[in-house]
This record gives C-alpha cells, sequence and structure tokens, in this order.
C-alpha cells in the first residue's frame, strides 16, 4: 500500500520540478558568455538622481544606476559647470548599485541648481532643485519643527473636524445619508489623489527599469486586501473584543486617513529637503483648511450613537499623528520608492474604508439615491476646492 504512495509523491514532485528545470535551461542558454544570440547592440546606461543634500559649502547627490549593465561615473558638474567631486563608495556602479556624489560648492540658498552626473561614456544624467536649502540634520531642532508641522496639517484640522459631531446629529435620515456619502467622496478623491501623487513621484525620482507604475497598482491592491482582511476578521468579527457598527467604520476611516496623512507627512518632509516647496503660513493655512474636511469623515459614521470624548480623541490621533512620523522619514531618511510605497498603501486604505462605508450604508439599494450620489459630488468637489488652496 504504500509503494503507490510514493509514486505519487514522486510524479508530484517531478511535475512541479521538471518545468523550472527547462526554465532554468532556456535562460541559461540565453545569458550564457559569448552566445550572440540576443545581440542586438549596447544596451544604453541609465542613472538616476534620487536625491540632492545641501551641506556647509556641500552639494550631495545621491545615484543609483537603474541601466541594464555596469556603469563607471566618470564626473559631475553643476549648472553645466565641471566640478571636482568624490564617489563614496565607488564610482563603478552594478546594476542597481547606489553612491553619494559629493561636490565641494558654495551654493546659495534659494537659488536653483541642476547636478549632472555623466557615465563613462558621455552620457549626462540630472537631478535638479527649483529652490536650495539647508538640509536638516536630525537634531532636536529640526525634530521639532517638523513635529509642529505635522501637528499642524495632520492632528488639528481632523480634531477641528471631529467638533461637526453636534450637528451631524440633529439631522433626519436623508441628510444624513448625504453627509455619509459626503464622506465617501471625500475618502474617493483622498484615494485618487494619493495615487497620481504617488504616479508624480514615480515619474520624477523612480527610474522606469523600476516599474514604479506597476508598484503603485501593486501595493495599492494589496493594501485594500490586507486592510479589508484585517476589518472583516479583526474589526467586525464576532470576538469578544471586536468593535462593531459604526463604531468599526469610523474606526478604518481613521486607519485609512492615519495611512494617507503618512504619505502626505512624507512629501511635505521630502520637499523640506528638497527647497521644492516655500513652507509659508499660506501653505499651512491651505493643508489646515483641506484635512479639516477629515474630520468630518471620521465623524459621520458615529452621528447616530454617543461616542467617548476619549474614543474621538483616539480616532483623531490615529488619523493625524501619521503626518508627524511621515515628516520625520520625509525630513531625514527620504526615499523616492518610500514615497511612492506610502502613498499607494495610503490609496488601498481609504478605498478599502470607501468600501466600508458602502456596506455601512446598507449596500447598492441604497447607496444608489439621489442624495447619496449628490452628496459624493459635493464630497469630491469640496476637496478640489480646498486643494487649490495648497
Amino acid at each position: 500500500m504504500e509503494r503507490p504512495s510514493s509514486v505519487g509523491t514522486g510524479k508530484l514532485v517531478a511535475s512541479a520540478v521538471i518545468p523550472l528545470v527547462i526554465l532554468g535551461a532556456m535562460i541559461a542558454f540565453l545569458l550564457w558568455p559569448g552566445n550572440s544570440f540576443l545581440n542586438f547592440g549596447t544596451p544604453l546606461p541609465d542613472v538616476t538622481v534620487e536625491r540632492l543634500e545641501f551641506g556647509e559649502k556641500l552639494i550631495i547627490a545621491h545615484i543609483r544606476n537603474t541601466g541594464p549593465e555596469t556603469v563607471d561615473i566618470a564626473m559631475a558638474d553643476v549648472n553645466d559647470r565641471i566640478r571636482p567631486a568624490a564617489i563614496e563608495p565607488s564610482k563603478t556602479l552594478e546594476r542597481y548599485g547606489a553612491a553619494r556624489v559629493v561636490i565641494p560648492y558654495d551654493w546659495n540658498e534659494g537659488q536653483p541648481y541642476e547636478i549632472g552626473i555623466t557615465t563613462s561614456d558621455g552620457t549626462r544624467f540630472a537631478g535638479s532643485v527649483q529652490a536650495a536649502t539647508m538640509t536638516p540634520r536630525p537634531d532636536a531642532g529640526q525634530v521639532s519643527l517638523l513635529a509642529l508641522l505635522g501637528t499642524y496639517v495632520g492632528i488639528i484640522p481632523v480634531m477641528i473636524g471631529l467638533l461637526w459631531l453636534p450637528f451631524l446629529r440633529q439631522l433626519s435620515q436623508g441628510k444624513y445619508m448625504f453627509f455619509m456619502s459626503l464622506t465617501a467622496g471625500l475618502l474617493l478623491f483622498l484615494g485618487i489623489d494619493a495615487v497620481v501623487e504617488a504616479n508624480e513621484v514615480s515619474a520624477e525620482t523612480v527610474a522606469g527599469s523600476l516599474g514604479g507604475v506597476v508598484l503603485i497598482a501593486t501595493v495599492t491592491v494589496v493594501s485594500f486586501l490586507a486592510l479589508l482582511y484585517v476589518s472583516e476578521r479583526l474589526v467586525e468579527g464576532k470576538s469578544k473584543t471586536a468593535i462593531v457598527g459604526a463604531s468599526s467604520v469610523a474606526l478604518m476611516i481613521a486607519v485609512g486617513i492615519g495611512l494617507h496623512n503618512l504619505g502626505e507627512g512624507l512629501a511635505i518632509g521630502g520637499a523640506m529637503v528638497a527647497g521644492e516647496v516655500a513652507l509659508s503660513t499660506f501653505l499651512i493655512v491651505g493643508f489646515t483648511l483641506h484635512n479639516t474636511t477629515e474630520g468630518l469623515a471620521i465623524v459621520a459614521p458615529v452621528a447616530r450613537q454617543k461616542p467617548r470624548i476619549a474614543f474621538l480623541a483616539l480616532l483623531g490621533f490615529i488619523a493625524g499623528a501619521p503626518a508627524i512620523a511621515g515628516a520625520w522619514i520625509g525630513g531625514f531618511i527620504a526615499s523616492p520608492i518610500a514615497s511612492v510605497v506610502f502613498l499607494a498603501i495610503g490609496a488601498g486604505a481609504v478605498f478599502q474604508v470607501v468600501y466600508a462605508i458602502f456596506k455601512f450604508a446598507g449596500g447598492k439599494e441604497k447607496f444608489l439615491s439621489g442624495p447619496v450620489v449628490a452628496g459624493i459630488a459635493t464630497g469630491m468637489l469640496l476637496m478640489y476646492l480646498t486643494t487649490l488652496l495648497i
């Protein structure tokens, strides 16, 4: 009786391994040294300038070889003028290898600069900033400044939005459904905005060989499914510690907005480092107005209940505090790929929350009514108008 079982297992293993062996043999043939089967000419180099830092009489370019072959860095220039530079750890970069190009240069605050990197075959690649500014270092002053900025654009606006709870409690059922759908419209806009922003970051700083657009789509879908799983199993489940009903929807909205604000803070911190945004009072006011609507989105599902103030404060902190963490990450250890990933995670989280609102509102029959459609359109338009202030 044991012999047929072992034979069956052998056939199963063979059926799994044989296709891999054939595939490996094909790839080995294509990559075999001296094989001219795919010799269609020399592939072009591709070097991406991922980040520029400005220090005391110093410019540092963080570069990565995103081409198919090893490259040698020959020289660097600032605004088309060749400058002496030190390349660390080596001027020779393997595929996806990274290096720091350190250029002694007496730069001026607020001036635009373009840093060029030329490979040994004469191909030049460049990165630029609109207004140079000293790159912040993780000291107490910069940590406090970014924390304060994250508080202004994250926690405070969300907390202000929570104050709409008494107003929402007084609404009739039809008007309440309008504001619930307005919440969905706000979140839909946030999700779309996160995807658009991730694509912009990808187009500017992430090489095409890294598949930025595909990465965004993949992370967004995985984020959506992962949070849907968590929502169904841990939040809306039947365990004693589960949060049910309107409170669970409000919690998921806070988590989704928090992940979105993490990506937003990351972009703000990175923009400070790159000198691409003048962080004026008007900008802070614009973010405050824009993000106040997020508090409305959180509080709308629990308007028919009497939630504790501590629970509302916790929701506001969950939604707003990630902006501080994002500003720290973006300001001190910014990475284009990290920015893209966080924005995509935020988009997937927000789309999952819209799905949760759809279920909470009663599904297709109640969701596709006149007040609900009007609410979604109003929510998206409101977010668009507040975006114009930023």
